[in-house]
């Protein structure tokens, strides 16, 4: 299976205050991920353990299905799985600021029903890098969500975690797509 490993992370620039400075891509735009409606089935291939050197992936399917809300300004998707016989549900809710030209995705799962901070971002020639500061195992990190979106119907989500400002990246997590309906 294919990575989207080959596609560089777009360098990071801060304010003065340390945050992350985000700016649109000239194309950004609410049909963004017009693409990714209807129902997806996944292939997940995940790191077993994060930020520690770890070499063991943990692979498994899933389903997903997307739907556009608030007029084509956002979409939810549930994504359901079964990790050793026991149901699992994420959520995603994404929404599009049409001032700012930038889109918030939220992630929300059934193992501690809390929304995590949005990671911010958008699309350029079909490849989307959306980031956000937060903390994991008592580490500083940022996160960037990456969706490859060059072949529509078989679109390839990864994310990846940063403990030195974006110098260096590990990826955890990816999710091979292959649309249903």
């Amino acid at each position: 299976m294919k990575n989207s490993d080959e596609i560089a992370i777009p360098p990071l620039f801060f304010s003065a205050e340390g945050e992350i400075i985000i700016t649109p891509s000239p194309t950004s735009s609410k049909s963004d991920f017009d693409f990714f409606e209807g129902k997806w089935k996944l292939h997940n291939k995940k790191l077993k353990a994060r930020l520690c050197s770890c070499t063991e992936w943990i692979e498994f399917e899933s389903t997903q299905e997307m739907y556009r809300v608030l007029n084509g300004i956002g979409n939810i998707d549930n994504f359901l799985a079964s990790f050793d016989g026991v149901p699992f549900e994420g959520m995603t809710v994404r929404l599009f600021n049409p001032e700012t030209k930038l889109w918030s995705i939220y992630w929300a799962d059934s193992n501690t029903g809390v929304l995590d901070p949005p990671v911010l971002g958008s699309f350029e020639n079909n490849i989307g890098h959306f980031f956000t500061k937060d903390i994991f195992n008592g580490k500083n990190v940022i996160m960037v969500f990456r969706w490859d979106a060059r072949d529509k119907n078989n679109p390839i989500w990864s994310q990846a975690m940063s403990d030195d400002n974006g110098a260096t990246w590990e990826w955890n997590w990816y999710m091979y797509m292959s649309r249903l309906q």
